[in-house]
């Protein structure tokens, strides 16, 4: 799923042509793959869940796992996973860190239950988890702007002819910068993830 739409991106620069509108989804792409290196992040997902693996004693900590990628929302933990005896977690039986918002780092057992990471065989295939691996279920809307700025960016770099031009005031020389602008890197600081 996209950040922003071809037609979000015409209006903020004020056109209604259809003929680049295929490149408009183009310069989407791009700015949604920019933001997310930029951030280390994603902000899309897909409309179904995803299963990912996790190694018990390496990923897990007592009855802490240790999520290597954002999650926004859990379908199914399964512990036990490589072998004929794999349990499904219920949402009565963990909690998320954070507890109340996503994304969601950490996955913690409750001390009630008496559910353990565990693997019968294989130590990296113990435990799996199926959920959207994204920050959030939709796009924050700083991120979506960031999206529409950068992708406006680049649609009107296609017709500057000089690229990282040194600035010259009193010849009146304008400066065309490379890479991602100020302002767009200022709304996605925040989202930067520290590892």
């Amino acid at each position: 799923m996209a950040y922003t739409t071809a037609a979000t991106v015409k209006s903020y620069l004020g056109t209604t042509a259809v003929a680049d509108d295929t490149l408009f989804l183009a310069l989407i792409a791009r700015a949604q793959a920019a933001i997310d290196t930029y951030t280390g992040r994603t902000f899309d997902h897909s409309t179904v869940g995803v299963k990912r693996k996790f190694t018990v004693g390496e990923d897990t900590y007592g009855r802490i796992l240790l999520l290597d990628k954002d999650i926004s929302k859990i379908d199914e933990i399964v512990t036990d996973a490589d072998g004929a005896g794999a349990t499904t977690v219920g949402t009565t039986e963990y909690v998320t860190v954070p507890r109340n918002s996503a994304p969601y780092h950490e996955i913690k057992l409750l001390s009630s239950t008496t559910k353990s990471w565990t693997y019968t065989s294989n130590a990296e295939n113990g435990i799996t988890v199926t959920g959207k691996w994204s920050y959030s279920t939709v796009a924050p809307d700083d991120i979506v702007h960031a999206c529409v700025r950068l992708a406006a960016y680049m649609y009107r770099q296609k017709d500057s002819q000089v690229f990282d031009v040194t600035a010259i005031p009193d010849a009146g020389v304008i400066t065309v910068p490379q890479g991602i602008p100020a302002d767009v890197k200022i709304l996605l600081n925040p989202y930067r993830r520290i590892v």
